[in-house]
């Protein structure tokens, strides 16, 4: 594992590797235990997508384990005024010990990682986020005791999260439900890597793909960049709602979860948002989960 680029990337070993040492960060987090594995290295993050949890968790994560972060907005780099990647990318691996890219296009997060030397790291793109699902697997591990067998449903937009949801899910050995209208389908490559899994399915029923669930979760209807769609948006998916009467198809004791920003009364009400604390405990799961990928990818030795 030299970098994190995307879910597809990722073993299943992988994936319960960099779950369990999470595990372990949280715990010494939690209890004053210093772990200080990145003294001295600084993490460059790059965005050109505005951030709350990106920027907060990875930024705490580097401090906690005895590093730096340089916020670099894509407005104070030649990178956003047509620098080309590959240069930017070579000049970074000299100075930084380690990118974080939060983006639109997953070929910039590739290019970085074919032109530079260091790790790189997916922070968000259009295709992807691999970060918030490690941080979700985690989350459904620490409540339900093990991901294997568990059944994980999607309702919303095919978007980066379902992607990254549907490989994730799958390989950590879960069956994966996915409700969304048929013209808002994850990625082809996506479903293609489904296909071998009998565990998967996709329908336009949410309560179909609810049905028995043991974490539902969802996204906004309209992703960043796609604000000039909210109102369309709004009208396709007004059926796509995680709602007390969806999560009666759902396991009594199910999950709920939301990669957050929320827009309440929209793809989740304020009243399932209120009553599902988990929601919160997967939000505070980025910052264990993302230090448990710096350390995997920038610890020496």
């Amino acid at each position: 594992m030299n970098h994190l680029l995307k879910m597809l990337d990722l073993s299943p070993e992988e994936i319960t590797e960099i779950l369990n040492l999470a595990d372990q960060l949280k715990y010494e987090q939690k209890h004053g235990i210093p772990h200080p594995h990145l003294a001295g290295q600084t993490l460059g993050m790059i965005f050109q997508k505005a951030s709350t949890r990106t920027r907060v968790s990875f930024e705490v994560g580097m401090y906690q384990l005895g590093g730096s972060a340089l916020f670099l907005s894509a407005n104070d780099l030649q990178i956003g005024r047509g620098e080309p990647v590959q240069d930017t990318a070579r000049v970074l691996s000299r100075f930084l010990d380690g990118i974080m890219i939060r983006t639109f296009a997953q070929s910039e997060v590739e290019a970085l990682a074919q032109y530079g030397s260091i790790p790189i790291i997916n922070g968000l793109t259009d295709f992807c986020h691999p970060c918030q699902v490690l941080a979700d697997l985690m989350t459904i591990r620490e409540h339900k005791g093990s991901l294997e067998g568990r059944k994980l449903c999607y309702i919303g937009d095919g978007n980066n999260m379902a992607n990254s949801l549907i490989v994730g899910g799958l390989k950590a050995g879960m069956s994966v439900s996915v409700a969304t209208p048929a013209g808002y389908k994850p990625d082809p490559q996506v479903l293609a890597f489904a296909a071998a899994y009998p565990g998967f399915t996709w329908t336009e029923s949410p309560a179909e793909a609810a049905k028995d669930a043991d974490a539902l979760y969802t996204d906004v209807w309209a992703s960043m960049g796609q604000e000039g769609e909210a109102e369309a948006r709004k009208k396709v998916f007004a059926g796509y709602q995680i709602n007390s009467e969806l999560l009666q198809a759902a396991k009594p004791d199910a999950l709920v979860l939301h990669c957050l920003p929320a827009h309440r009364g929209e793809e989740i009400t304020d009243q399932v948002m209120e009553s599902h604390p988990e929601i919160f405990d997967e939000a505070e799961n980025r910052l264990h989960a993302q230090k448990a990928v710096l350390v995997k990818l920038m610890k020496r030795g």
